[in-house]
């Protein structure tokens, strides 16, 4: 019985080694690959680096990482390696010169829950550019960089300043008046119609684009992203936004139902109905990505992403306004002065304002609202500045660090619309200016952005003076930090109809 029980001991020793030897074998090259990783702050097993980077606000934490390991370093969020690139020649280097290896979307366990993968924003491969390639086309055929997309955008304009002025001289919040006004011409895009601002659906949809970006941004949301089946089991708000989103997402779907019963498919009306036109065409193609789960989730990809970015942007313009009165009192001359009072400003004003392009550009260069925009990943193994990113390990592109570079920007620590002048007043472009991002993946919604961002703030700085409740000097106007994005801060504001 003894020599029976050494013989299984030996047969069991000999059984675990052979195991040891075969997963070293297997890791081997993962091994040697980690070894080329570039340099980075050492990790703690499972956990890595996330007690040496700041959850509310990563991209500060990333920035000093930068100065300490240069313009590629690793982070380790939990057990998975980012790769972390900062500086202006670095990102375009990787976006630009190497676009297809840098090209991909990294699927972060928030966005991956909300879309399992489908959309324009979580795609990747033949998906994504056909998702992308088709949303350009439709767009642009439904007024992006036209006059049409003018026009909604001018009529939202009057609903928004009216809504403005039925505050009279009473303090308010502007937070939901330019999220509406902002979703609204999304969803003339989207939904070939506009709602009210007290329209309770319009409501529905507003608090999922609420709930979902304030999730985003707290450290719950962070914690979700590194550790997603754990924070998965807890409870949290996390169980009551995603339940939110699959409601208003079964919405969006019902609407796109709705069309398909009485479609027009010579003459689609917007993009729900271009999209279910493309649907049909394709219905017998395998692999066509024109499908429901495409659509919905593309649906949502426009209108949140579309909503929050520039509503967000011009709250916290009205707050640097009143910050600096001078800066909005300048804005108003020249406003006066090329558009006048009796017509709405028009896209074709703007090459004649160059100090309110001016303004409008360090807005959004100062507010830095994306720091590391949304994760990329690396769609193949790729051999970038001397080091070894492995296919599929995620990628933060750190637009903080072009966006306050001093080699960029006359005054980067400051608001100053200066740095985007030229000596003689003139608007002058600066390659470093990356609030769209850059390369494959740039913003697809830029250019009706840009319209928004000029109609809308011209507009409502022709027909108001902005002031604060409270001094210009005590007005804090540094964004909010939070572990997604930076956000203006909350605040009331008196707008008083200029005569």
């Amino acid at each position: 019985m003894d020599c029976l029980i050494l013989v299984l001991n030996n047969l069991l020793s000999v059984l675990l080694g052979l195991i040891v030897l075969a997963l070293f074998w297997k890791n081997r090259g993962k091994e040697s690959s980690r070894s080329r990783l570039p340099p980075g702050p050492t990790p703690v097993p499972i956990l890595g680096n996330i007690f040496q980077v700041d959850l509310k606000q990563p991209y500060k934490s990333y920035l000093e990482f930068s100065e300490q390991y240069g313009s590629v370093f690793t982070v380790w969020l939990g057990p998975k390696p980012v790769i972390v690139l900062a500086g202006y020649q670095t990102l375009k280097e990787a976006l630009v010169n190497q676009g297809e290896e840098f090209g991909g979307r990294a699927l972060y366990p928030v966005l991956l829950q909300v879309t399992n993968g489908y959309g324009l924003l979580a795609s990747n491969g033949a998906r994504w550019k056909d998702l992308r390639r088709f949303s350009l086309m439709t767009l642009k055929n439904f007024g992006m960089g036209r006059r049409t997309i003018e026009e909604r955008v001018h009529e939202e304009a009057g609903f928004l300043v009216k809504a403005f002025s039925d505050h009279g001289d009473s303090a308010f919040n502007p937070h939901n008046l330019l999220c509406n006004a902002v979703s609204n011409v999304i969803c003339s895009i989207v939904f070939g119609k506009r709602f009210e601002y007290d329209d309770q659906q319009f409501k529905f949809l507003q608090q999922g684009i609420d709930g979902y970006f304030h999730f985003l941004s707290s450290s719950r949301g962070q914690f979700f992203n590194v550790f997603p089946r754990l924070t998965w089991f807890l409870p949290g708000p996390h169980h009551e936004v995603f339940g939110h989103l699959e409601k208003v997402k079964a919405y969006f779907e019902q609407e796109a139902k709705d069309r398909l019963s009485n479609l027009d498919i010579n003459s689609p009306q917007d993009y729900i109905e271009a999209f279910l036109v493309r649907m049909l065409e394709q219905e017998n193609k395998p692999g066509s990505e024109f499908h429901f789960d495409n659509l919905v989730n593309s649906i949502w990809n426009l209108f949140s992403a579309g909503t929050e970015t520039t509503s967000s942007t011009l709250r916290h313009g009205l707050l640097l306004m009143m910050k600096y009165p001078h800066i909005q009192e300048r804005i108003q001359k020249e406003i006066d002065e090329v558009v006048g009072s009796s017509r709405s400003p028009s896209a074709q004003d703007r090459p004649n304002m160059p100090y309110t392009d001016a303004v409008i550009h360090e807005i959004q260069r100062s507010m830095d609202l994306s720091p590391t925009s949304v994760p990329h990943k690396m769609m193949r193994d790729t051999e970038f500045k001397g080091y070894f990113l492995p296919e599929g390990t995620m990628v933060l592109t750190l637009l903080s660090s072009v966006l306050s570079d001093p080699k960029h920007w006359k005054n980067p620590d400051a608001f100053d619309p200066e740095n985007f002048l030229d000596e003689n007043g003139r608007f002058k472009k600066n390659d470093a200016f990356l609030a769209f991002g850059l390369g494959k993946r740039v913003c697809l919604g830029e250019g009706l952005a840009r319209v928004e961002l000029f109609l809308f703030f011209s507009s409502l700085l022709q027909r108001f003076s902005f002031r604060a409740t409270q001094p210009p000097e005590e007005l804090d106007v540094s964004p909010t930090c939070s572990s997604f994005g930076r956000l203006p801060r909350t605040y009331s504001c008196y707008a008083r109809l200029r005569e």
